[in-house]
């Protein structure tokens, strides 16, 4: 029987309390999980070419626990790593190019449409943003600052990853210009397109600057005034560097979409989604090896030259080829046994409540944490000291929550009921 909660919970989005240092993982600096250490590689983009994925798999294989986890910036965990991994780690990914600067390892966080430039949805091309950005991050002592958290998302105009909530936001316009967004705000600045990656950086340096006086990490953790001022500091900023910079008003979009599963129209590239998000080797490999693999924030994939054939080969591999899998949006942080601060083995719980495909995404957590969430409309699974509680939340805002418990059977019932039909 399904009841109230009478605890308020945390909100999905609640700033968390900056007592300590930045404790983000990366690939220099392992974090010590319950099932060994474990390295995040940050793929700006999530763009990966055929050598640096084998190598990103040949490292899971030698070094980790053989599974490539998907985060939902379109990054890479490697899990079950030895505590002295970390130089092996190290010169792997530098011969392959995936680690540019020691220095800046932890802030390369940029995601950006994952079909752009394939389905033509979009505005303009924004690959020479996604270069231009990595580099100029790389080449600056000042990025160092940025915590580990701090996001920026490359949208070719279709609003796909300009409802992740990043930090800064580069959108594509018609006529050659581009929109900044700073944070949630539905201010925006416009920007010659040439100027995109220089203003980004720009607006991430006007932030570090509002946030000094009390550490913020990420723009939504700015108190609400200074929020609400960073917007006019940027194009102070960049009218004093000589950009041709106005300001307007433009909504964020009230929820991502991700890409669907199957053949994407229009090219020989195929979207596929990775249940839970792990990949084991012989799935890895099957990606890999088919032209440029571009991973996405919902976790999932994209290769851009499928063969015929492909789709069915990645669909026998257990990978969601099509909206009627029944994984198809569900999620799960790591859970139990691999992370100390979890109550519940949520991603056993989520295999054995997937039912029918259709409604609302689904995501487990197994603390208030919620590690790895998404973003827009979805329903929250949280694991809490006396069972678990279920409720949908929109936005930054949840519905009224109820308790599950642990009962399997009464747990999936509650999550099909707050999942609902699928809507449009």
């Amino acid at each position: 029987m399904l009841a109230a909660m009478s605890a308020t919970p945390l909100p999905p989005d609640a700033a968390c309390t900056r007592s300590g240092g930045d404790a983000c993982p990366g690939t220099l600096r392992l974090h010590r999980a319950d099932d060994g250490a474990l390295a995040r590689i940050r793929i700006p983009g999530g763009i990966l070419t055929p050598r640096q994925a084998e190598v990103l798999g040949e490292a899971a294989g030698r070094l980790g626990d053989g599974g490539l986890h998907l985060t939902s910036r379109g990054n890479v965990q490697l899990r079950g790593l030895a505590e002295d991994a970390g130089p092996e780690l190290a010169r792997l990914l530098g011969e392959a190019g995936l680690l540019p600067s020691g220095p800046h390892e932890r802030v390369r966080n940029v995601v950006a449409s994952p079909l752009a430039g394939l389905d033509g949805r979009g505005a303009a091309d924004i690959r020479p943003w996604l270069t231009g950005l990595d580099r100029l991050i790389c080449a600056s002592d000042r990025a160092t600052g940025l915590s580990g958290r701090f996001l920026f998302a490359l949208d070719d105009g279709r609003g796909d990853v300009d409802a992740l909530g990043a930090d800064i936001t580069l959108i594509a316009l018609a006529g050659e210009r581009a929109a900044l967004r700073a944070g949630a705000s539905d201010t925006v600045l416009t920007v010659p397109a040439g100027d995109a990656p220089r203003a980004a950086l720009l607006a991430a340096g006007a932030f570090l600057d509002a946030a000094r006086p009390t550490g913020a990490w990420r723009v939504k953790d700015l108190s609400g005034d200074v929020a609400a001022a960073l917007p006019g500091e940027v194009l102070r900023r960049l009218r004093r560097a000589g950009a041709d910079a106005v300001a307007g008003s433009r909504p964020r979009p009230p929820g991502a979409v991700p890409p669907e599963p199957g053949p994407v129209a229009g090219s020989p590239a195929l979207c596929v989604g990775v249940p839970l998000g792990r990949l084991d080797a012989a799935q890895w490999r099957l990606l890999s090896g088919a032209g440029e693999l571009r991973l996405t924030p919902w976790r999932g994939a994209v290769v851009t030259e499928g063969a015929p054939g492909l789709l069915g080969e990645l669909a026998a591999a257990g990978l969601i080829t099509g909206p009627d899998s029944p994984w198809a949006g569900v999620g799960a942080c790591i859970g139990r046994p691999g992370c100390a601060r979890s109550l519940a083995d949520v991603r056993s719980l989520a295999a054995a409540a997937v039912g029918p495909p259709g409604g609302l995404p689904v995501y487990w957590s197994g603390c208030e944490r919620r590690c790895g969430h998404p973003h827009g409309e979805w329903v929250d699974v949280v694991a809490t000291a006396g069972g678990h509680r279920v409720s949908v939340v929109r936005g930054e805002r949840s519905g009224t929550p109820v308790a599950a418990g642990d009962d399997p059977a009464a747990l999936a019932a509650a999550v099909a009921a707050a999942r609902g039909p699928r809507t449009a």
